[in-house]
């Protein structure tokens, strides 16, 4: 480019930079951002708003001696830029050498991996207090935005500050926005003092004893430099309450905020309501219970200030007025708050995507499980994706599955998944989860038997070998019965497990009298999870098992065949399998 951000090569040459280069150098990462995340996709609107905050943290502060924590971290962008990672930006076929979030791997600049929310404000505070036991004197400072100020990590995070005593400096990025317009009652008092200029009675910060500046110029890097340097060094914890733009210094980013939250590949930048529509489970969810909701007022949506990666869209939560509820990001708050209304009488549908359904585990045990409330949990994204570590959804079936008292349904077709969420809905004797299959599938929904939930479907019969899988896992067993077939000449039995926290014993019990092999497929992690079940099951027997699915671990952007191929989760690999065994 020729410019200044040629010259960055670490944030020691951020920190000699004079005024008119600090805004050159925005300028210069701006465009950089624009060019680059167009390509490649990514988070645009939050990482156009904090560059300005980036850049001044990296000029007033002397990282990395001095510690700075991203909470979420989808804001980074311009911390990688600044911090040896610029290729990335410059380069978009050097994209995919970093992730879209910090990450201590790549860089010593980074301390975490985050890609959820709320949590900086607690690692801020462990930090803070190492360096006073150990007697060193560097600033810690923690980025909180994006609407991680719902989250209940971030008030626990922030109610524990004052505590903490001396130097802790949280920069509040405030773009009145999270992923869609923030909610929570704490939202209000940020807008009051964005009326005042940080100086209304009523503070919420203050109140907990925390010291307090208000910068409105937050994407004003030289004001932000002298905010920064204000604080600098300073012996107590202090929130520096920045306004920002989201989206900001990009027309279709500014006006679209929700939709420019994350952009794909090669985006268009077309109006939402003109993008093209291809038939998915979220559009599909979204008519039937447009129709449900008509019919039955106490029917209603619930989301975690995460709707877009689930469906909810902004016509859509509008259309549904009363009968949408979105409790900002809360999952914890969320699953409860559905327990609370199935026990009023309503009829909750949560949606969440399976890498946030983690943060409330306690909530599906107590207030779900425990408390038999009859509430729907539809989980996205379950599976195995080309997708960072930080957002994977490999872990819903080891944690929901083992829950007492909650029925989860893997449905392969969409027919099943409507028969599913229909009865689920009306039925008011126990929590029910569904995993939402990624590919929608015709078929019959004569396999569920809603008066027999816990009942499983043979899909084909046959002997010696018996494919069991769950959701759109059935599709690939159904391939390799039929290579099976073509290789070996065998006739394999495909059950498709409809229920995966409890078993069809009766039919488990059918195949010890002809089969040898049982097979299980689930696009999960394989310990803790369904396969070990049916192993175990079938552990005082005769009958051999062979688990299909994911080790424990964590992958991170790996394409997908090739993570299939590790799992050995195509047709031809467990064929190969199961031809070595030599039945």
């Amino acid at each position: 480019m020729g410019g200044v951000l040629d010259r960055i090569e670490s944030p020691a040459d951020v920190r000699r930079l004079s005024e008119t280069e600090l805004l050159t150098l925005c300028d210069e990462i701006r465009s950089a951002l624009v060019s680059s995340v167009s390509v490649t996709g990514g988070h645009m609107g939050s990482n156009l708003g904090f560059v300005e905050a980036t850049v001044a943290l990296h000029h007033v502060f002397d990282l990395p001696v001095d510690k700075l924590v991203f909470d979420v971290s989808h804001q980074c962008y311009t911390h990688k830029m600044l911090t040896g990672r610029k290729e990335a930006f410059l380069d978009p076929s050097s994209y995919n050498k970093y992730t879209g979030f910090t990450n201590p791997d790549e860089s010593p600049y980074d301390l975490f991996r985050a890609g959820h929310t709320s949590q900086g404000v607690s690692l801020g505070c462990g930090l803070a207090k190492a360096r006073d036991l150990l007697g060193l004197s560097h600033n810690v400072i923690v980025v909180l935005g994006d609407g991680a100020l719902s989250g209940g990590e971030a008030f626990e995070g922030l109610d524990n500050a004052a505590e903490v005593g001396s130097n802790l400096i949280v920069v509040f990025n405030d773009n009145e926005m999270s992923i869609a317009p923030n909610a929570g009652g704490i939202y209000r008092n940020l807008a009051e003092l964005r009326r005042t200029h940080g100086m209304c009675e009523s503070n919420f910060f203050r109140t907990l004893g925390l010291d307090y500046r208000y910068v409105e110029e937050g994407n004003d890097v030289l004001a932000l430099t002298r905010a920064f340097k204000e604080v600098r060094g300073i012996g107590h914890p202090v929130v520096v309450h920045i306004h920002t733009r989201k989206g900001k210094g990009f027309a279709w980013a500014e006006r679209f905020p929700e939709s420019a939250h994350h952009i794909p590949p090669a985006c268009t930048f077309s109006e939402p309501s003109q993008a093209k529509k291809e038939q998915s489970y979220q559009e599909i969810t979204r008519d039937f219970l447009r129709e449900k909701m008509r019919r039955d007022k106490s029917v209603i949506a619930v989301n975690a200030g995460a709707p877009s990666g689930v469906g909810l869209t902004p016509e859509f939560r509008a259309e549904c007025g009363s009968q949408f509820f979105d409790t900002g990001i809360t999952e914890q708050h969320a699953v409860a708050f559905c327990a609370g209304l199935a026990r009023g009488g309503a009829k909750p549908v949560f949606f969440v995507m399976a890498t946030f359904a983690q943060r409330a585990f306690d909530q599906f045990v107590q207030e779900l499980g425990l408390n038999r409330s009859p509430a729907t949990v539809l989980v996205f994204g379950a599976g195995f994706y080309d997708i960072d570590a930080t957002h994977a959804g490999t872990l819903d079936i080891v944690m929901t599955a083992n829950v007492p008292g909650i029925t989860c349904l893997a449905p392969a077709t969409s027919d099943e998944y409507l028969a599913m969420l229909d009865w689920s809905i009306d039925q008011q004797e126990r929590p029910v989860v569904i995993r939402v299959p990624e590919r929608v599938l015709p078929g019959s929904a004569d396999a569920f038997d809603p008066k027999r939930p816990s009942g499983w479907h043979m899909r084909t019969s046959g002997s010696r070998i018996a494919f069991l899988s769950l959701g759109s896992s059935v599709e690939l067993s159904m391939e390799a019965a039929a290579l099976l077939k073509e290789r070996d000449g065998l006739e394999a039995t495909v059950i498709e497990a409809l229920n995966y926290s409890s078993f069809d014993e009766s039919m488990l019990d059918s195949l010890l009298e002809d089969h040898a092999l049982v097979v299980t497929l689930e696009a999960g992690i394989l310990c803790g999870g369904f396969g070990e079940k049916v192993a175990r099951y079938f552990g005082p027997t005769p009958m051999r098992v062979l688990c299909y699915g994911g080790k424990k671990e964590f992958l991170d952007r790996v394409p997908t065949e090739e993570f299939f191929k590790i799992y050995h989760f195509t047709a031809l690999d467990i064929v190969s399998d199961i031809e070595a065994l030599q039945l």
